[in-house]
């Protein structure tokens, strides 16, 4: 027996188990997240005496007779401080790491209240976050801490002002501090059952025989499915139904993360215990790991279609030609790796069947619908049958577009009429989820004696893993963007996306242009060397702007601010002598003539505007954005307006949270119908209209990639960015400077941080991530993926440049993806002038990061 205090009461533990387990599990205390389960994220932090600790790697025996403590046990003096204190400083995005991070901030506060930055960031380094880049989180401990010493007082801003242009807090920042916004893995149900699967044992294997016999006898065992007990259709995907929900006698293996079964029992224990127990015979297969092996013939086929998912070719003028007659020409092979996303939330889904036959799915991924398309198919119902809801989301960067726990929950609440919830481990996350591409980028570009880019010729090579995903759109987008957001006449890139028994690739913030960006701007570096100008200058003489063309045709609209963040750098470029640079541009919105609709619907309820869309918030605050917009339209205050969760019998379909589009497309059609409910106001006030609805769609119509048009318009609008990097002279990362063009700022605080994320994410890509594969497998866990942590962080100064006189969501386009893309090439710039080394992989070696 073991004796503990949490929060100020006495707890009794008869077995030597996890803390963790049991603060959350036996006493519901859920502001504690189980973000890896090894000590390595920090969101399990809590007080043991005072003394900051990872609860994930407690036994109760490590504890007994101490004293714990969570944010649940702060005074309310100190929950009213740190709320006013993250929100004002929009320290706050997914918000899964937020209360772990002020518990390392309490136990630092009580130490030390006029603490350095540098000892902020020592204190919060055993706590990751995925979003802010920590920049947000360090003000917001130091406002935190000027009010703990009476020098300022914790008050919320007056809120009359909220419209576009303004820092209105994130409507959601409290609760995600305290701890009490809900996740899925929160949730919890009398009877629930919990969900397991059993993963492939080998990348690729036939399998011969399952027998799931000792596993359904297993005490507390309520359910066990294999690939003959699913109702309707097997596989499912994005743009391909090529992934099996369980893979079948004689069928092959295609990954380490396939699943082969699936069982629910009443404990976690019981139903990881009984996945043990179930026999499958394989014939194991050498695992073809490489796309160039893969595309080699009489290569043994992962799918029956063939192992070339898809291919994309786009042409314009006479590239050879050009190449030919250039003054300078550079060609280079680049390397590209995957990467692991390591949101913070591990994938979570709760199925909760209900007493009219209806099932309801609790889910924490990036569309509703989405999710809602494939369970429905999967289960073979009529969407009637079917509900899906949103709970908050932890984080996603792509990373949770595909169906990976939520079909699986999903089946199991089906077959057993009781709750399933499915959550999966860290190590099955990493294992199962899919990630950046890897790419092999072969770039020629020439110029002319002056700098001019005459032409430009690449190959991509993209490893698409075990199923497509959206590798076929991913490797699109790397194609389409590869040129840069510059004037180039003649170009020719080709790409194709191959099956592999690697991990599958999946969109991941960028979309495939990190990538291509790389390699792209590092040819155009050393071209300038060639031609004897500044990295900047032969930026600024190919400059893309309004009505000239861009390398895919589409004319550049009047928004087109790209040569503005060049000027915006120039000074402190050429203040440095190891700067480097880079630009770059990305699509809002999916483009290329997909439909790309987004709808919005308000209702007027109890003298409130309720805003129901689909439109998936995974950290970038778009509840926020929609109240804003909705106030610049109307006038009506943010405490008159309520936005509600994701909901498929609810909110109507706002289309993926994917390609930086939510801002934009949801944003109109927010304004669409905001601005008809102004025009009711004009004659009634908000309490005569109760009951009223006021609907606004917009759909962004464009020119497939196939178009003939001389000037096709591929996406409704483009970001664009232009970075420096800043090396000290050891070789660290002192500064980056990231100037962007994403139209009109809505909320400037939130802008900040999602550049600020954005960045910090860039450089971890650049220089330390890595996902090391050994034939086809995994070889990392969370604790070694190279992730960056608050006391690696440079200083980031994000410059917004506001020009863009669409009346589309009041100008705002989007920054989601661009403020990664071009950080990169940037950082590798400044190592070439830094020690003359040119670095053509990622990441960067011989670096103080990666040595």
């Amino acid at each position: 027996m073991y004796t503990i205090e949490v929060n100020g009461k006495s707890c009794f533990i008869e077995k030597d188990i996890n803390i963790l387990d049991f603060l959350r599990e036996e006493l519901h205390i859920t502001s504690l997240k189980n973000g890896c389960g090894e000590g390595a994220c920090g969101a399990c932090t809590i007080l043991v005496d005072g003394r900051a600790v990872r609860s994930c790697i407690l036994k109760a025996s490590k504890v007994n007779g101490k004293k714990l403590l969570t944010v649940e046990g702060l005074s309310e003096q100190e929950k009213e401080t740190y709320s006013w204190a993250f929100a004002e400083a929009g320290a706050v995005q997914c918000g899964f790491c937020i209360p772990g991070m002020i518990i390392s901030a309490k136990g630092l506060l009580d130490k030390k209240l006029n603490p350095t930055s540098q000892e902020i960031r020592e204190a919060i380094k055993g706590n990751i976050c995925r979003c802010t880049g920590y920049v947000k989180i360090e003000h917001g401990i130091q406002l935190a801490a000027k009010a703990m010493r009476g020098e300022v007082k914790p008050q919320f801003a007056s809120r009359i002002n909220e419209g576009v242009g303004t820092n209105l807090i994130r409507i959601d920042a409290v609760e995600k501090v305290l701890g009490t916004a809900q996740y899925v893995d929160d949730l919890y149900a009398e009877e629930m059952l919990f969900g397991v699967a059993l993963r492939a044992e080998y990348p690729r294997a036939a399998v011969k025989s399952i027998d799931v016999s000792a596993a359904r006898d297993y005490p507390g065992v309520e359910a066990v499915m294999t690939a003959e007990d699913i109702p309707g259709e097997r596989y499912w995907g994005h743009i391909f139904h090529d992934w099996p929900t369980l893979v079948a006698v004689g069928e092959e293996t295609r990954y380490i993360g396939d699943a082969i079964a699936i069982v629910a029992a009443r404990t976690k224990e019981q139903a990881r215990e009984a996945v043990k127990l179930i026999k499958v015979e394989y014939q194991e297969l050498e695992p073809i790991t490489s796309p160039a092996d893969a595309l080699i013939e009489g290569a043994p086929q992962i799918h029956p279609k063939g192992n070339l998912l898809s291919k994309t070719q786009i042409r314009r003028g006479i590239p050879e030609q050009a190449l030919a007659q250039s003054a300078y020409v550079v060609s280079n092979r680049y390397s590209l790796p995957p990467t692991e996303h390591a949101f913070m939330e591990p994938e979570s889904a709760f199925a909760l069947p209900q007493s009219d036959g209806k099932l309801t799915v609790y889910v924490g991924s990036q569309s509703v619908y989405d999710d809602l398309h494939g369970i429905m198919a999967i289960l073979g119902l009529p969407q009637e049958k079917v509900r899906v809801i949103s709970k908050c989301v932890g984080g996603a960067f792509g990373g949770k577009e595909d169906l990976i726990v939520q079909h699986h929950a999903a089946l199991l609440a089906w077959k057993t009429q009781k709750p399933v919830k499915v959550t999966l481990t860290r190590q099955e996350s990493i294992l199962i989820h899919p990630k950046r591409h890897a790419m092999e980028i072969e770039v020629t570009t020439g110029c002319d004696a002056e700098g001019h880019i005459t032409g430009i010729k690449a190959n991509i090579l993209a490893d698409c893993g075990a199923y497509a995903s959206l590798g076929s759109a991913v490797l699109e987008r790397a194609c389409t963007h590869l040129c840069g957001p510059y004037v180039v006449p003649n170009i020719e890139v080709t790409g194709r996306c191959v099956y592999t028994n690697n991990p599958p690739g999946g969109a991941f913030r960028g979309f495939g242009v990190p990538q291509s960006n790389f390699a792209s701007e590092t040819n155009l570096n050393l071209l300038a060397e060639k031609v004897g100008i500044s990295s900047w200058e032969i930026r600024f003489r190919n400059v893309l702007e309004p009505g000239k063309e861009a390398p895919n045709g589409q004319i550049a609209d009047d928004g087109t601010a790209l040569k503005e963040t060049l000027l915006a750098v120039r000074e402190v470029y050429e203040a440095f002598p190891y700067a480097g640079i880079a630009c770059a541009f990305k699509n809002a919105g999916i483009g290329v003539g997909l439909p790309d609709i987004s709808r919005v619907k308000l209702k007027v309820e109890k003298g409130k505007i309720r805003v129901y869309t689909s439109a998936q918030c995974i950290g970038q605050g778009l509840a926020t954005i929609l109240m804003q917009i909705l106030n610049e339209a109307t006038g009506i205050t943010g405490d008159r307006i309520e936005v509600v969760p994701p909901d498929t019998d609810l909110t109507p379909n706002a289309g993926t949270t994917t390609a930086s589009r939510q801002t934009l497309f949801t944003g109109e059609a927010t304004r669409q119908a905001a601005l008809r409910l102004q025009q009711a106001l004009e004659c009634k006030s908000l309490d005569q209209l109760e009951g009223t609805e006021y609907y606004g769609e917009y759909f962004g119509k464009t020119d497939s990639l196939q178009s003939d048009q001389q000037h096709p318009t591929h996406h409704v609008a483009y970001s664009y960015a232009t970075h420096v990097v800043i090396l000290d002279e050891k070789g660290k990362v002192q500064k980056v400077i990231a100037a962007h063009d994403s139209g009109r700022a809505i909320n400037p605080l939130a802008l900040e941080g999602q550049i600020e994320g954005g960045v910090t994410m860039g450089l971890g890509y650049a220089l330390r991530e890595h996902f090391p594969l050994k034939k086809g497998v995994p070889a990392v866990k969370y604790g070694t993926l190279g992730l960056l942590r608050s006391t690696d962080r440079p200083e980031i100064e994000p410059v917004i440049i506001e020009n863009n006189p669409s009346p589309l969501a009041y100008g705002a386009k989007g920054v989601g993806e661009i403020s990664s893309i071009p950080v990169a090439a940037a950082v590798a710039g400044a190592y070439k002038k830094l020690d003359g080394k040119l670095r053509l992989s990622l990441p960067l070696r011989g670096t103080p990061y990666m040595q």
